[in-house]
């Protein structure tokens, strides 16, 4: 499985739609600096069939270093994002055929 970075989105959208890269790297960019914007800002964003992005508060907790584990450690409570996938990008994922490998999965 590949990774798919912001520069060969750039490309791909580019040729997909027959426009500059430039053109496209500055919609890219304008798009992704409004939903930094507006989640700092406590903005909800939804996009239908895609998914919606917000930001959560994650509770303070106690980890455990493996090679210290009688030493606990707090993680203090902090702000994170939390995407949840829309209906159409859900079952377009589990439809899929390519099965992750063991390394893909999450928290592997």
């Amino acid at each position: 499985m590949a990774t798919m970075t912001k520069k060969k989105l750039i490309t791909s959208i580019a040729q997909e739609l027959g426009l500059h890269p430039n053109d496209v790297r500055n919609v890219v960019q304008a798009f992704l600096d409004k939903i930094t914007d507006s989640l700092v800002t406590g903005d909800r964003l939804e996009f239908r069939d895609f998914g919606v992005l917000e930001v959560v508060m994650r509770k303070a907790k106690v980890g455990r270093n493996p090679k210290a584990a009688d030493v606990p450690i707090v993680i203090p409570a902090r702000r994170a994002v939390k995407f949840t996938p829309g209906k159409r990008m859900r079952q377009r994922i589990e439809e899929s055929s390519a099965p992750m490998s063991h390394s893909q999965h999450p928290g592997s």
